[in-house]
């Protein structure tokens, strides 16, 4: 009988939570172990914390990485933070336990440009134990690049590529509510935005992912954030935005060269949006462009894509990959309940 997949949950936020439930869904894989650093998850059922109706899965979270990571596992799954230094020493340690990783950190979905050494770090120690890791999710990892690369193989030649984003925020989680200013005011959104903390990351990683896969030659990557403000009460299960308040962001990045745009990527996200989608545009022989109304579900999405990626990175070849790397893929099977 063929072994099941050994997988252990490294951090149990709303994302981590939202994958772990959906991976004992799928068959053939078991949850070995859960890390969080969080005081008050550390003993505790991931069942419980993953908030799996009524489910005690024998399974308790563990404040110890080091020894958690000596057990045997194949694949770690990895959502802690959004920033690559912050990560490093986790994701280095995964590495050195002989675990493939498959982590949400937006910065390493397509780390090259803006962290080379760090980049290099990490394929070398995957390389010397022999395991694959990668960085992906919906946005990075899907929406803005795997998608855009993936319509474009109905393409001679692409001149120019753009995705863009208008979510509806006010049915996702607070954090999210929060991370995108919502209810703050324009002066203390800016504010906020100039500290580091308000930012959807991984716009300029798509960029550069979408040029490096199409062979476009950039000169620059720039982006910009600003508030979109409401211009109606808007409410949602965990606050209030009135008129002239911030409602959440508006982001662009692009990819220039010689001055003009080869790549844009443009993030609507705040709460009471309406006409939410999802939309690529590819401008060369021929054109094409795909819309995805209702837009894709963030959380869902994100789990799914994490999870779908198991197989593929236990099959990939050893070393630092991206989403464009490993090949589309769905992970079929739900087991049954447990």
């Amino acid at each position: 009988m063929k072994r099941k997949i050994r997988v252990i949950q490294f951090g149990v936020g709303p994302i981590g939570a939202s994958i772990a439930r959906l991976v004992r869904e799928k068959e053939g894989v078991d949850i070995v172990a859960a890390i969080d650093t969080d005081p008050s998850k550390a003993g505790r059922d991931l069942g419980e914390i993953s908030g799996a109706a009524g489910a005690s899965w024998g399974v308790l979270i563990s404040s110890d990485a080091s020894a958690t990571l000596k057990r045997p596992a194949d694949v770690v799954i990895h959502s802690t933070s959004s920033y690559l230094p912050k990560v490093m020493n986790q994701l280095l340690s995964c590495i050195s336990a002989g675990c493939c990783v498959v982590s949400t950190c937006e910065e390493l979905a397509y780390p090259f440009r803006k962290y080379p050494e760090l980049s290099q770090q990490l394929d070398s120690a995957a390389r010397d134990q022999g395991v694959a890791i990668v960085g992906t999710g919906v946005n990075p990892g899907f929406v803005m690049d795997k998608l855009v690369l993936t319509l474009s193989a109905a393409c001679q030649r692409v001149e120019f590529a753009s995705a863009s984003r208008v979510v509806d925020a006010s049915k996702r989680r607070l954090p999210l509510q929060k991370k995108i200013g919502a209810g703050m005011t324009p002066e203390e959104f800016r504010r906020e935005v100039e500290a580091g903390v308000i930012k959807h990351h991984g716009l300029p990683e798509s960029v550069a992912m979408v040029a490096d896969g199409l062979g476009l030659s950039l000169d620059q990557i720039s982006e910009t954030i600003e508030p979109v403000i409401a211009e109606r009460l808007v409410k949602t299960d965990f606050l209030e935005v009135s008129p002239g308040q911030v409602a959440g962001v508006h982001q662009l990045a692009r990819g220039t060269s010689a001055g003009h745009d080869l790549i844009r990527m443009e993030l609507k996200m705040y709460v009471g949006a309406s006409d939410p989608a999802d939309t690529v545009e590819l401008r060369g022989t021929p054109s094409l462009s795909l819309t995805v109304p209702g837009g894709t579900h963030g959380d869902l999405a994100t789990a799914a894509v994490v999870v779908n990626s198991i197989p593929s990175i236990l099959a990939a070849p050893a070393g630092l990959l991206t989403s464009r790397d490993l090949p589309l893929s769905f992970f079929p099977g739900v087991a049954a309940k447990r």
